[in-house]
C-alpha cells in the first residue's frame, strides 16, 4: 500500500512537471518586432544626421534590472572566458553575433561559431552573442552593440596584434547605411561601415577575416578592404541578400558560406568562390535578383592565413538544419 501511494505520488509530481514545462512552452515566444523605429539618428541636417550614424547609436528601452544584471554576468563570463594568445603562434579569436532577435540569426550565429572555431583551432577564443534560436530563452550574451565592442575590446586585450587574427562573423538584417542591430522592441541600432572600421582601428586589430551576412553588406568594402583583412559579404551595396525568414535555420550566404563551403578543407578563396557560385545557382532557380556577394582578400593576408589553413582540419562536416533553399 505504502509503495503504490509512492508511486501514485511520484506520477503526480512527474504529471505536474511535465504538465508546468508544456505551458512554460507554450506561454514563451521569440521576441517580435511590434513597435516603428525610434529616432536614432541626430543633425540640424541630412549631411549631420548621416554622419550621426559613424557614432554608433544604439537604444536600450525597457529592459527590467533582473534582465541587466543576468546579461552583465552572462557576457562577463563569456569575456573572462577567452583564453590569452600564444607566443610564436597565430591564432585566431572568432565573434559571431546575431544583431537580430529573429531566430534564424541566432541559430545561425551559433553554428557558425562552432564551424568558425573548428576551422581555424579557435577553441577557448571564440565568443557567440546571439538572442533566442527559438527554442526558448538564450542562455548566451545578447547580439548587440555594446556587447560587440566589449567582446571586441577583450579580443584585442588577449591577442598578439602582430601576429594573430581577429574572424567575425556578423548576420543580421541590412539597409545601404549598414547593418542593424534590432532586439524585439527593446533594442536599437546601427553599425555603419565607418563604424566598424573606427572601432578596428582604435584596437589595433589589423588582421582580421571580416564575413558579413545581411542586405547591402558590400557597403562595408571601402571603408573595410585592405592588405591585411579578407572580407566576404552576403550581397553588393546596393543588393539584398535572402533566406533571413525568421522560422527559418540559415540565410542563404549562412548556409553556403558557413554551412558548407568553410566545413571543407580547402582555401578561403576557394570556399568564397564555391559559396558565391551556390548562392547564384540558388537565386537564379528561385528567379531572385542576384545578391552579388563581394569578396576582398588583401595581398598580405597570406602572411596569417596560411599558417591557420595549414592547421586547419583535413575532414569536412556535414552541413546541418534546413537547406535555406527549400
Amino acid at each position: 500500500m505504502r509503495g503504490s501511494t509512492r508511486l501514485a505520488r511520484w506520477t503526480v509530481g512527474a504529471l505536474a512537471i511535465v504538465t508546468a514545462t508544456a505551458l512554460a512552452a507554450q506561454a514563451w515566444r521569440a521576441p517580435e518586432h511590434k513597435a516603428a523605429w525610434p529616432g536614432l539618428l541626430s543633425g540640424k541636417d541630412l549631411r549631420e544626421a548621416s554622419a550621426s550614424l559613424d557614432l554608433g547609436p544604439d537604444l536600450e528601452r525597457g529592459r527590467t534590472p533582473a534582465f541587466e544584471l543576468a546579461e552583465h554576468r552572462r557576457l562577463d563570463a563569456a569575456l573572462a572566458g577567452v583564453a590569452p594568445q600564444r607566443p610564436g603562434v597565430v591564432d585566431a579569436y572568432v565573434v559571431s553575433v546575431a544583431l537580430d532577435s529573429d531566430p534564424v540569426f541566432g541559430r545561425e550565429a551559433r553554428e557558425a561559431g562552432k564551424v568558425l572555431a573548428r576551422r581555424f583551432d579557435a577553441a577557448g577564443r571564440t565568443i557567440v552573442l546571439a538572442g533566442t534560436d527559438g527554442g526558448g530563452p538564450s542562455a548566451l550574451p545578447m547580439g548587440s552593440l555594446h556587447a560587440l565592442s566589449l567582446a571586441l575590446a577583450r579580443i584585442a586585450e588577449r591577442m598578439d596584434a602582430r601576429e594573430d587574427v581577429l574572424v567575425l562573423y556578423v548576420t543580421s538584417h541590412g539597409a545601404p547605411i549598414g547593418i542593424s542591430y534590432h532586439d524585439g522592441d527593446e533594442g536599437y541600432g546601427f553599425l555603419s561601415p565607418n563604424r566598424l572600421a573606427a572601432v578596428l582601428a582604435s584596437l589595433g586589430i589589423r588582421n582580421r577575416l571580416l564575413i558579413l551576412s545581411a542586405c547591402y553588406s558590400g557597403t562595408f568594402v571601402p571603408p573595410l578592404a585592405d592588405a591585411r583583412t579578407a572580407l566576404v559579404t552576403a550581397a553588393a551595396r546596393d543588393r539584398t541578400s535572402f533566406g533571413c525568414a525568421a522560422d527559418n535555420d540559415w540565410t542563404f550566404f549562412g548556409d553556403a558560406m558557413i554551412n558548407r563551403a568553410l566545413r571543407k578543407p580547402q582555401p578561403l578563396a576557394d570556399a568564397s568562390a564555391e559559396a558565391v557560385a551556390q548562392i547564384a545557382q540558388w537565386e537564379q532557380a528561385k528567379r531572385y535578383e542576384p545578391s552579388n556577394p563581394q569578396v576582398s582578400i588583401g595581398a598580405q593576408v597570406s602572411a596569417w592565413l596560411l599558417p591557420l589553413e595549414t592547421r586547419m582540419p583535413k575532414t569536412a562536416t556535414a552541413p546541418v538544419g534546413r537547406p535555406a533553399a527549400r
